[in-house]
């Protein structure tokens, strides 16, 4: 055992309450435990047979929802709590991904979509497919089409008659991009050119595994397979391209070799999916933090919009009958989940069990000269508190391929109640900005989102509307590394810092952690830490341990996959030796925990350290 594990680190406080006040108490903890669920999948052709995912046990698992007969069913019931699921295309079944306590190592395996009798269990949905991490899944009615990931790369599957058969195999990261609906075609995603972060599609003949067609952009310009027209015999396929600086859309046809780019007059970045007869696109557009909804016909080339509140939407779908069905939040609104028909009449679709979470205050928009442009931040400011200045936590998002959105957070919520301002920075390396912004940190990552990160802060001081003596920087996986390095980096900053499931050893990280992250930091660094040891050294925040003097609360999962725990170990082992200020929370799961009362505990841990830290 390294010397690291061995150290018995001053455990972080564990509160039974926040607040003296009842009523805010129970505020908080309701915004956590309040049942949500997400958007419901269908079965391709039994639609009223559902799958959707619910804390209202809670535990994140997956649940069936007949519609014709309006009855639910909680499909799964494991004690870490299930991530992946979905349906079969008559709807005959429920396939769901069987990992170890949030490992994210498993296998499919499924059940009939009505039950399984006493005494039985989920079986194997795919004989002879080994385990490993998902790269994909695409079930049809006599193929299915299933990616596997392992420290040897990537292998994608095709199983038909109780057998599998490999489609494609190589040592860098590929995945599953769909099956056409009559099953003669299979789309994938490569990167055998060596760049994960931009990957080549390469559309396959089920039939004798040979090469339709390629579609590949060029150095620094991905694509992404978002699926094939759903009517039988129609060949062509949903991409995501950035050809011109942002993720926008185009129709390829690889069987015809034709391509349709899709141009629209909308100043954002493009998501969509088909509508059931192929006819038109529904297309779902972000734009500095919120989204909008449209329906692009394709024959014609119209968009029009479909009415939702000012927000974030997620998993939008269209059904049969033209119905748009939709996930949507606003910062101040918990999540609900809606639905809108043809003729624009709209309501509720799908209402958890027990009471509704209470609501939280707006967020304002703070656009902030940077090194290389413009930086958004979103800022929230306690409901009753005065003008400033404020202690402040900078909440530094994960990915780092994501965005802060304008969507109800209970962890935003209650740094809120406690009296914090919060903001949110959507650094260089986030998404919704054009290609540009997210692929400004290749070759220094953190360290470029890191000054973001400082011009934001400075403007937060120079507004007013931050305290400098006490600041706290935050943030889980890509946040939580994002923490610690600014610890070492700008220690001048910040009075406290809080890094969840956080990379700390860079080069252990990469080490230890899932091929398909190593995949993506080879694109990231430029190369493994053999190639460019010195990228690795100068963006590890081991680098800077020494130079930390803010008091640091490190929180880790023993069993995650992306951000494992030795290396969190090196960097803890390190504050040991320094007898630095610092606290540790572990739990035994991995990147995260779906279960509620355990997201709970670790939000009254981080909340309580910063309160005494601050005091």
């Amino acid at each position: 055992m390294p010397t690291s594990q061995k150290l018995r680190h001053p455990a972080a406080e564990v509160p039974e309450t926040l607040f003296v006040d009842d009523e805010a108490e129970q505020r908080w903890r309701a915004r956590f435990h309040a049942a949500r669920v997400s958007v419901p999948s269908w079965a391709i052709t039994a639609p009223d047979r559902n799958v959707y995912s619910s804390n209202a046990s809670g535990v994140w698992e997956i649940y069936a929802w007949d519609r014709a007969a309006g009855t639910h069913r909680r499909v799964t019931n494991r004690p870490n709590g299930t991530v992946h699921g979905t349906i079969s295309p008559a709807g005959e079944w429920i396939w769901w991904f069987a990992d170890t306590d949030g490992d994210e190592f498993g296998s499919w395996v499924r059940e009939p979509f009505t039950g399984l009798a006493e005494g039985e269990q989920a079986r194997p949905a795919v004989p002879g497919v080994p385990d490993g991490y998902p790269a994909g899944l695409d079930i049809g009615a006599t193929v299915t089409a299933i990616g596997v990931s392992s420290d040897k790369g990537s292998t994608l599957y095709l199983y038909r008659d109780g057998r599998a058969e490999v489609s494609y195999e190589h040592e860098q990261d590929a995945g599953i991009g769909g099956l056409s609906r009559d099953e003669r075609l299979l789309a994938i995603s490569h990167s055998e050119h060596g760049d994960a972060r931009h990957p080549a599609l390469r559309v396959l003949s089920t039939v004798d595994n040979s090469v339709i067609a390629e579609l590949d952009d060029g150095p620094g310009k991905g694509l992404v397979a978002l699926g094939f027209s759903p009517v039988a015999g129609d060949s062509r396929l949903l991409v995501l391209h950035e050809r011109r600086g942002r993720e926008e859309l185009l129709i390829w046809d690889p069987v015809n070799g034709t391509e349709q780019l899709i141009e629209l007059d909308l100043p954002g970045e493009l998501e969509a999916d088909w509508y059931p007869d192929g006819s038109a696109l529904l297309v779902v557009h972000c734009y500095r933090a919120r989204n909008t909804l449209h329906t692009y016909h394709i024959a014609d080339g119209t968009l029009t919009t479909v009415d939702t509140p000012k927000g974030t939407i997620g998993g939008a779908t269209a059904r049969p009958d033209g119905t748009v069905e939709y996930g949507w939040t606003a910062a101040h609104h918990p999540s609900v989940i809606r639905s809108t028909t043809s003729a624009g009449t709209s309501s509720v679709l799908l209402e958890p069990p027990g009471a509704k979470p209470p609501g939280s205050v707006p967020v304002d928009d703070a656009f902030v000269p940077g090194e290389t442009g413009e930086v958004h931040a979103l800022i929230s400011r306690p409901e009753h508190a005065s003008d400033g200045p404020l202690p402040t936590v900078f909440s530094l998002h994960g990915g780092p391929h994501h965005a802060d959105e304008d969507r109800f957070s209970a962890y935003r919520a209650v740094w809120l109640d406690a009296g914090f301002a919060v903001v949110e920075v959507n650094y260089r390396g986030s998404t919704g900005y054009g290609s540009a912004w997210r692929d400004a940190i290749e070759g220094r990552p953190g360290l470029t989102e890191l000054a973001d990160v400082a011009s934001v802060h400075d403007w937060a001081l120079r507004s007013g509307l931050s305290d400098p003596d006490r600041c706290v920087v935050n943030g889980a996986s890509w946040g939580g590394y994002l923490s610690l390095l600014a610890l070492g980096t700008q220690p001048e900053r910040w009075a406290a810092g809080i890094a969840a499931v956080p990379v700390a050893d860079y080069v252990a990280a990469y080490e230890d952690e899932m091929e398909q992250l190593r995949s993506f930091d080879r694109a990231l660094f430029g190369g493994d830490p053999d190639e460019v040891p010195e990228v690795y050294r100068e963006c590890s925040p081991l680098t800077y341990v020494d130079n930390v003097r803010a008091p640091v609360l490190v929180l880790a999962g023993e069993n995650d996959p992306r951000c494992p725990i030795r290396q969190v170990d090196n960097y803890l082992a390190r504050l040991a030796e320094r007898g630095a200020d610092y606290e540790v929370y572990r739990y035994d799961a991995g990147h995260g925990s779906l279960v509620v009362a355990e997201t709970v505990r670790q939000t009254s841990i981080e909340v309580r350290f910063a309160q005494r830290v601050l005091a």
